[in-house]
């Protein structure tokens, strides 16, 4: 993954229409970095919310270049999170980012009733790219950050997350694969009853748009070779493009493993907002921030 293939998508899917990037609390120099690297190379435009001494002094000790960058003062994070939602239910921007606040702060403005951004009975969920070198293509998994426990019912919504994400990148009918630790249907384990009926939703067309197999361990659905010492004929095993996690402990270890341990790149965002939102976390390197906002700005909408 590039940011020069992602814009290369942005260019195609939104008719070079630029989007607006709105940032709160962009205090810290990670994410104005980011941001100014995504202005720089015409994948956002950038709005920064945020303590503006604190935002000029990053940039001028960072040689951060401020030109093309909107800069509006706003101390406080409950003000700022507020203003940025206020914006982009104006129109005024099309896609909002987390800097320097905390997680339940930015939330809260953006999972608001009355003035946030998602419309009522929306599922709000995470999908992340990755890209290991030990894989043969681009992952989409979910839920490695919002969900804790998704139900059913919730998981549906996820795959249908996961195969939009996926159909904005260039895969027309993606292969989706419902993990949990074994590939047998035990009732005991609702992560395999679970991927199980999900499989079958699939079949019979309350799932559309993908092929969902499941339930499928890790290992199966990612290496093919596994798949044939341990029998199993499947559409998806060993060619998944979509990884759709029982619950989110076990999606975030293997997001963090992906990326710490194999040094994976990747980009997020969360999805079922009225924009995307870039939820990035404080740990996350200036490049996965800059990956994530392209990759929020190949699925903003016109």
């Amino acid at each position: 993954m590039t940011v020069r293939k992602l814009k290369e998508l942005y260019d195609l899917n939104l008719n070079n229409k630029l989007k607006t990037l709105i940032v709160v609390c962009a205090n810290d120099e990670h994410t104005i970095s980011a941001v100014s690297q995504a202005v720089l190379q015409n994948i956002v435009s950038g709005i920064l919310i945020g303590d503006a001494s604190k935002i000029l002094s990053v940039c001028n000790e960072s040689g951060i270049e401020i030109s093309k960058l909107r800069i509006i003062n706003q101390p406080s994070e409950e003000l700022a999170a507020r203003l940025a939602v206020e914006m982009i239910n104006r129109g005024e921007g099309d896609i909002i980012m987390k800097g320097l606040i905390s997680t339940d702060k930015f939330m809260k403005a953006i999972l608001n009733k009355e003035k946030g951004l998602t419309d009522q009975g929306k599922l709000v969920s995470h999908v992340t790219i990755i890209e290991n070198s030990n894989y043969h293509k681009l992952l989409i998994v979910g839920d490695v950050a919002v969900i804790p426990l998704p139900d059913l019912n919730q998981k549906v919504q996820i795959i249908k997350y996961l195969v939009e994400v996926a159909n904005r990148l260039g895969i027309i009918k993606p292969k989706v694969a419902a993990i949990a630790p074994s590939e047998q249907v035990l009732p005991s384990l609702i992560s395999t009853t679970d991927a199980a009926l999900l499989s079958k939703m699939n079949e019979r067309g309350q799932i559309s748009g993908c092929i969902v197999d499941g339930p499928l361990a890790l290992d199966v659905a990612i290496d093919s070779e596994a798949a044939a010492i341990k029998g199993l004929i499947s559409p998806v095993a060993g060619d998944a493009d979509c990884l759709l996690f029982p619950n989110l402990e076990s999606g975030n270890v293997f997001y963090k493993v992906n990326t710490k341990l194999a040094l994976s790149e990747s980009a997020a965002i969360m999805v079922g907002a009225r924009v995307p939102v870039v939820l990035a976390s404080r740990g996350d390197s200036n490049t996965t921030k800059l990956f994530s906002i392209a990759l929020g700005a190949v699925m903003a909408h016109d």
